[in-house]
């Protein structure tokens, strides 16, 4: 029997303001949703009505078993609009092709070499928290993912380029965050042009350096860049591929990493416990992917930060045909979403939900817990193609800071901002001072 999707009433609308208004957050008013009116409901604004999901079963719906009905790319969105056929938003073939291109470079063997880049540069950017002075390690995790997205994957010591392309780069983060867009596809933007512009002219020129490289005798292509090249993509793809990769690569990372650094900052045991196994791990060396592979506390930190602020909170799609879940009607060119954030909540699948507690991912606390209950990096065939980079960069970072400093948390009161992804505003403002 088909079902009607249940739409907030004003009474609903107003309780969820009230609790967006006292978290300072949209995602408050998703969470009342939700609890009201149950995993599948239709949000109500003016121009924007999607299909709203949350829960394992509806992530597994979207993600495994409609999958190929559920199209990722809205020619409309600004997103689309930047990154064209990147492998974040590309449909069919196009992503399939590129993927298997991509996928070496993401490879555990690719990462083992990549360890070293991210200590470096984790000690390169901290070396100026020895002043004392208060740091945002929202700004200080931005760096450090950039510069090692560049390095790692394009070969590229972006060190001189960070400070002039500095406001470029958060302007295109602009660009695609959440906005009047959403409710007005087609709303004028004018003032994005000269920072998309310069993103695209440094990317192209970073493609053509590689390319006057890798003329005549050459060895084998060693990161993404390389590998695109030797795939035989033209210089649009990878530009696509690129600009994917610097969005997707650091900024996912750098939402990780503030949260994270806000957590050791907020639970000072839990930080004494993370950094106390990094000493008998470690000692004093710097890390490598075996010595960070046996950091099961840290790990099981990590995730927990995950679990709690998801940076890709929410997923997007639009249906390709007529489709039908739970009895609920889905109609053709319909966008679906699906909450991250609102599953990563829910209490049919975690204890004291809104609780920070690593160890609920220890083996026997985990057990019966559907699979996808927990998805920072989506799941099915089109799961994260960095998710192996991400987690292995988040280990190495935090693992040379909980070597060489204690952090001290000066603000505790942030709030979840939605841009690209969850960022803790107005920032993870915090001293360092060397162990």
């Amino acid at each position: 029997m088909t079902k009607t999707i249940p739409t907030p009433d004003s009474a609903l609308s107003l309780k969820a303001l009230r609790a967006m208004i006292q978290q300072q957050s949209p995602l408050a008013a998703l969470e009342v949703f939700h609890a009201e009116l149950g995993p599948v409901l239709r949000a109500s604004l003016p121009s924007f009505r999607p299909v709203m999901m949350a829960g394992a079963e509806a992530a597994h719906w979207i993600l495994v078993e409609a999958r190929q009905d559920l199209l990722w790319k809205s020619a409309k969105d600004p997103i689309a609009r930047l990154l064209r056929d990147g492998l974040l938003v590309a449909d069919g073939e196009t992503h399939d092709s590129m993927r298997r291109a991509m996928n070496p470079a993401m490879h555990r063997r690719a990462l083992t070499g990549y360890v070293d880049s991210m200590w470096r540069y984790t000690d390169q950017v901290a070396a100026a928290w020895a002043d004392g002075h208060p740091r945002d390690m929202l700004v200080e995790m931005r760096r450090i993912a950039l510069l090692i997205v560049m390095e790692t994957l394009f070969g590229v010591d972006f060190t001189p380029q960070v400070a002039p392309y500095w406001g470029a780069i958060l302007k295109m983060l602009q660009y695609i965050s959440p906005g009047l867009w959403v409710l007005w596809a087609d709303i004028p933007r004018p003032f994005y042009g000269r920072a998309l512009r310069r993103m695209d002219s440094v990317v192209r020129e970073v493609i053509r350096a590689r390319r006057a490289m890798l003329r005549g005798d050459s060895p084998a292509p060693n990161d993404l860049l390389g590998m695109l090249i030797a795939a035989g993509a033209d210089d649009e793809m990878i530009r696509d591929q690129m600009l994917t990769m610097i969005v997707a690569g650091h900024d996912t990372s750098t939402g990780l990493l503030s949260w994270a650094m806000y957590n050791l900052g907020a639970y000072p045991d839990l930080a004494r416990r993370a950094r106390d196994e990094v000493d008998s791990v470690l000692g004093g060396q710097p890390p490598d992917i075996e010595s960070i592979g046996k950091l099961r506390f840290l790990d099981r930190f990590i995730d927990e930060t995950l679990r709690l602020y998801p940076p890709a909170h929410l997923g997007s799609r639009r249906a390709a045909r007529d489709l039908e879940y739970d009895g609920y009607p889905i109609r053709q060119g319909e966008r679906v979403t699906y909450s991250i954030y609102v599953t990563h909540r829910m209490a049919d699948y975690w204890e004291n939900p809104a609780a920070f507690d690593p160890d609920r991912f220890l083996p026997e606390r985990s057990k019966g817990r559907p699979p996808h209950a927990f998805i920072p990096f989506g799941g099915g065939p089109r799961n994260c193609i960095g998710a192996a980079f991400a987690g292995v960069e988040a280990k190495a970072i935090l693992t040379r800071v909980l070597q060489h400093w204690e952090v001290t948390l000066l603000k505790r009161d942030v709030h979840m901002h939605m841009a690209v992804t969850l960022e803790p505003r107005p920032g993870v403002i915090m001293t360092a001072k060397r162990r």
